[in-house]
């Protein structure tokens, strides 16, 4: 006999659960006729991953049958959760020896928003992160980024160093020439002043882009 979800959980532990018994978890309980375990392949079947389900805003998930106000703010406490684990991780780590912890973090902040934002991490002469900090913000298709702000917060921060990233609410990560034609201004602009330019990654729905990896920097 197949366990349950919980019960998996428990004797298996929880990598051992599908996405579906994962949703299933955070949902608690199904809906009039629907079991929880339906649901869950309902709502996975309709956004595509249980990534997008906890990316979705409040108003997708009121239009899905069987979800509620219940619902919808256990997925939203959910995924807050993912978000500040991995800000709290960021804080402790050095950033260039654990690149993943950064792209987790900015893939948790930037993927599922609806416009493009652009964000700067500052970090010390360690790689640890300063502060990380939501510059600008722009349409569905472009934002207007200001070197000289960036820069300007660099030096107030003290910072040695700085991480690019912006976000492409398509969900294709592929850069634009304007992503690299701003970033080799970025890049100009920083290293008068003796601050490295380590990175810029663009965010889409589960796949990012590394100006670091492509050579570009």
């Amino acid at each position: 006999m197949e366990l349950a979800p919980r019960e998996k959980l428990a004797s298996k532990g929880a990598e051992a659960l599908n996405d579906e018994e994962l949703l299933a978890i955070f949902l608690r309980t199904g809906s009039y006729g629907v079991s929880v375990m339906a649901l869950a392949r309902q709502m996975l079947n309709k956004f595509g991953s249980l990534y997008d389900v906890l990316s979705a805003n409040q108003e997708q998930l009121a239009d899905t049958k069987g979800v509620g106000v219940a619902k919808i703010t256990q997925l939203q406490a959910v995924a807050e959760t993912a978000r500040r684990f991995f800000a709290s991780q960021l804080a402790r780590e050095n950033v260039m020896e654990n690149p993943q912890v950064t792209r987790h973090y900015l893939q948790s902040v930037l993927a599922h928003q609806e416009r493009e934002i652009f964000m700067a991490l500052f970090l010390d002469n360690q790689h640890r992160v300063l502060q990380a900090q939501k510059m600008f913000s722009g349409s569905i298709n472009s934002v207007e980024v200001h070197p000289r702000e960036i820069v300007r917060e660099a030096l107030k921060l003290n910072a040695a160093a700085v991480i690019l990233a912006h976000n492409h609410p398509s969900g294709i990560a592929e850069p634009s020439r304007a992503d690299r034609e701003i970033t080799q201004r970025i890049s100009k602009a920083c290293t008068l002043l003796n601050i490295r330019l380590l990175d810029h990654l663009v965010i889409g729905h589960g796949e990012f882009t590394s100006f670091a990896e492509r050579g570009w920097l």
